[in-house]
């Protein structure tokens, strides 16, 4: 399972509607692709639609879809949002991550 933090539901929300997508009806895709300078990196876009190798999740009424290859990667871990001056922008809080690079957007097993 994925988790979703306050803030990062309220980013999420902020953008679907921006880029024409309905929280209420559409998906967050997060995934896992080969690459990044820790080996693995975290893909995040909005989706319509489900496939048949997606597993569906929802948490704080954010709907998340996820490949069930990514899915080893990514249980148990919570997206967040760092806004600020020294914000990130979306965050993996990864408990399988052994290494993550600095920006954050990579890691490895």
């Amino acid at each position: 399972m994925i988790k979703v933090s306050e803030t990062a539901k309220k980013k999420v929300s902020n953008l679907m509607s921006e880029e024409g997508f309905d929280v209420s009806k559409d998906y967050v895709r997060v995934g896992v692709k080969s690459g990044g300078c820790s080996g693995l990196s975290y893909e995040l876009k909005f989706d319509s639609q489900i496939s048949e190798s997606d597993k569906v999740f929802e948490d704080n009424d954010v709907r998340i879809l996820v490949d069930k290859k990514s899915f080893l990667y990514l249980v148990g871990t919570v997206l967040e949002y760092s806004g600020g001056l020294n914000g990130k922008g979306f965050v993996f809080n990864n408990p399988n991550a052994q290494r993550t690079c600095g920006c954050g957007e990579s890691f490895s097993l």
